[in-house]
Order: structure tokens, then C-alpha cells, then sequence
């Protein structure tokens, strides 16, 4: 399908109600078949949250959903059966960045840790992510972590080792973007309540500020998206078209720049709501059932 972008490649200018529904809809179903270079992806069916064990059979239904439309993804953990996915992804020709899930619990880490090891010695982790937000969620020491981060890149001295938080985490504290190999940046114009109007022009300024603190080291934006439904945050407002919009427009921009990007996410998740509100629920490009979104 070629699709013509004309009238929305002025990133920043475009207002919903300037663009109907039905173009943006025709818009992202073409982005879509280009292909993402990466999402995030979390197998979890309906009733399910983090700490029910995943099988094998949801893994592959789940991912097989994906396959066609991104050439990367991105997990969370390496336990409760999050271990078994960088293997059924390699099986489809996928190229993974693969996390270990670090909380205020160091029983539980070195368990994340042990498994994470062993995929990258497997060969089945492309970029290793030791961790993700424990600085912002206030769970772990900076010390500590740095620490943790060189004792998997020690074990792992072949891998691409890096750790994964808020962009301004890097340029606060130029310590930890040291110790990483790879930095891997969270940018959500949307949690800082950005109104959707200039998300664009905020994702390219959060960017550029952990590039610049990054110096020559390679960025990814390891998660960004915009939520469909759900209450506003500040001038932050969830809707399809603004969902839409964002799509577009940020992975317009990554692939101009050539900038390496997972969108977040593949599939709504309930369970999100209990940190996040309504809204949690709602970040997924397919529903809870793997129904692709925005199509009436």
C-alpha cells in the first residue's frame, strides 16, 4: 500500500481538527507496513499482570501478532517466563534489546540478572538493558546501580550494555551515562504534559538534550507513545486522533534522522491502571485482544 504523507510531514503545525480521522488512519496503516524499527512488548493477555507466569503458547501468539511490523522489540524482564521471548523472537528473525526487571529487592534482581547474563551469552540479546527506571522510581542507589550495570558488562564484555530511564536521568547524572555502553532514553512528552500541538517539538528537545550528554556514545529512545483514551495529564489529552498523530509524527521524524526509537506499545494492558490511571490502559497500537487499533 503506498500511502501519501503530503500535509502531514509539518510536524509541529498540524492541529487534529486541520487532518480528518480517516487520513491519519490511512497514514499510520502506512507507516505501519513500512515497519517500526522497534517496539515494546509485554505478552500479558487480559486478567493478566507482572507476576502470572507467561507461557510459551501466549509468546508466540502474541509476537506472531507484531512480526510483520517492526524489526526490533523490547522486554522488561527475564523471569515469570519473560525469558522465553528473546528465543521465539530470534526463531522469527527478530533483533532484540532485552531488560532485567531491578526493584528494592536483591533477591529477586540477581535472579533478573542471572537469566539476563545467560541470553547474552546465548547470543539471544542484540542490546542488554540492566534495568529500567529504578532511578526514577526511587529503588536503587545510584552506587548500586552503576555497580550492577558493570558487573553484567563484565560478564557480557562482547554485548552492547546499557540501562534504561527518563532522558534528563543521563544528563543529571553523568556517572551513570559513563558506565553504559548504549544509552537508553525514556521520552514521553505526554507525562510532562505537553499539549499534543508541540509533543513533536518536545520529543526532538528531550533527544537532543541527553544526545548532547551523551557525547559520542550511541542514544536510543528505548520508549515513547500517547495513550488513545483515559483522563488528561496537565494539557496532555488521550484521544485516537492525538494517538495518531503522535504516531506519525515521531516515526516520520526517527526515520529522517535516522534515529533509533521503540514505540511504546504493542498491546493495551489493564493492569497499567493501578500506577497510572484510566489511562494506563490505553498505550497500545493493538487492543487487549491483538485487534489493531484506530480501524473502524
Amino acid at each position: 500500500m503506498s500511502v501519501s504523507l503530503k500535509g502531514i510531514k509539518n510536524l509541529s503545525g498540524y492541529h487534529s481538527s486541520n487532518v480528518s480521522k480517516q487520513e491519519l488512519t490511512r497514514a499510520f496503516e502506512g507507516l505501519l507496513e513500512q515497519g517500526m524499527h522497534g517496539i515494546s512488548f509485554s505478552p500479558y493477555m487480559e486478567g493478566q499482570e507482572p507476576g502470572d507466569p507467561l507461557s510459551e503458547k501466549q509468546i508466540i501468539e502474541r509476537l506472531d501478532v507484531i512480526v510483520p511490523y517492526t524489526k526490533w522489540i523490547r522486554t522488561f524482564s527475564c523471569t515469570e517466563g519473560n525469558e522465553l521471548i528473546p528465543r521465539v523472537a530470534k526463531e522469527r528473525g527478530m533483533k532484540t534489546m532485552v531488560g532485567a526487571w531491578l526493584e528494592d529487592d536483591d533477591r529477586k534482581n540477581d535472579i533478573e540478572l542471572e537469566n539476563l547474563i545467560e541470553l547474552g551469552q546465548d547470543g539471544l540479546a542484540d542490546i542488554v538493558a540492566v534495568g529500567n527506571e529504578v532511578l526514577y522510581r526511587d529503588e536503587m542507589p545510584l552506587d548500586q546501580l552503576i555497580e550492577t550495570i558493570q558487573k553484567v558488562k563484565a560478564a557480557l564484555p562482547d554485548s552492547k550494555v546499557g540501562y534504561v530511564d527518563a532522558y534528563y536521568e543521563f544528563c543529571n547524572h553523568p556517572e551513570l551515562t559513563d558506565v553504559c555502553d548504549v544509552v537508553l532514553a525514556n521520552c514521553y512528552p505526554y507525562w510532562e504534559g505537553c499539549h499534543a500541538d508541540y509533543a513533536l517539538l518536545y520529543i526532538k528537545d528531550m533527544f537532543h538534550r541527553v544526545k548532547s550528554a551523551a557525547g559520542d556514545k550511541p542514544v536510543i529512545i528505548s520508549e515513547t507513545g500517547w495513550p488513545n483514551a483515559g483522563q488528561n495529564f496537565g494539557d496532555s489529552e488521550p484521544s485516537d486522533a492525538n494517538a495518531l498523530r503522535y504516531f506519525i509524527n515521531v516515526q516520520q521524524w526517527a526515520k529522517s534522522e535516522n534515529i533509533d526509537m521503540f514505540y511504546f506499545s504493542s498491546f493495551d494492558e489493564a493492569w497499567k491502571t493501578g500506577d497510572e490511571g484510566d489511562v494506563g490502559a490505553f498505550w497500545g497500537l493493538w487492543d487487549s485482544k491483538g485487534k489493531l487499533k484506530y480501524f473502524d
